[in-house]
């Protein structure tokens, strides 16, 4: 089976200040260049779900109906074994372009609670003192399936109802409560893994590495990010 590239960290117009593009044209462009997948991992929000879901119906639909034409081919007695082999070919070709919306959200997980508001506490990270409660470490999140999209929804919502400071935080307890069926990824510079590395602090990057690794096992994953 061939190998492909699919994005999982991925922003639309949805992340302000980081993403410009609309949904359907990310969808577009993943099949323009041979992807068939795409999660989509706006910045604390899930705005763009609906527009990614139905516009992969949309190009989806257009396909399957191309596979049904092929396999009228198939199905017709009449059809010459030439014309038979061809419709299986071109049936295998537009399988292959049947797009896969994955649905996450790079969430905003707070230093300490995701309900602390304290803008008079400080910590030292990478090289700066910042207000720990100000933002949170970036975090992405992709559901595995309808459970999964469940506990994603519930997490976010937490995050703007409970957790708005700034921005929308999450916490690690609401992890451990709604972790089940969801794919957790390291982020990026942002992250917590790659923070407590820049501050020299490799002990406390090894042990978040092996928090998340502990609770999510074979679903937590580091991602790699060009940097120079």
């Amino acid at each position: 089976m061939e190998n492909k590239f699919v994005h999982l960290h991925v922003h639309s117009h949805y992340s302000i200040l980081d993403g410009m593009s609309k949904v359907p044209d990310l969808i577009d462009k993943c099949l323009r260049t041979g992807m068939n997948a795409m999660a989509l991992t706006d910045h604390g929000n899930m705005f763009g779900i609906k527009e990614l879901t139905d516009y992969a119906i949309k190009v989806n639909k257009k396909t399957k109906g191309a596979i049904g034409e092929q396999q009228a081919i198939l199905d017709n007695p009449e059809s010459t074994d030439e014309a038979k082999a061809a419709a299986t070919e071109e049936i295998a070709k537009l399988k292959n372009k049947i797009f896969k919306p994955i649905i996450g959200c790079e969430c905003y997980c707070a230093r300490r609670k995701h309900t602390d508001h304290d803008n008079t506490f400080r910590i030292e990270e990478a090289g700066k003192s910042i207000i720990a409660d100000s933002s949170g470490w970036h975090l992405i999140l992709i559901a595995k399936n309808k459970h999964g999209y469940q506990n994603l929804c519930k997490i976010v919502s937490k995050a703007w109802v409970d957790g708005y400071y700034n921005r929308p935080r999450i916490d690690k307890d609401l992890l451990v409560q709604y972790h089940e069926d969801l794919i957790v990824c390291s982020a990026c510079l942002g992250g917590e893994l790659p923070k407590k590395i820049m501050s020299d602090d490799l002990e406390a990057a090894e042990a978040a590495a092996k928090w998340f690794k502990d609770l999510f096992g074979d679903d937590y994953y580091i991602e790699i990010q060009r940097h120079k």
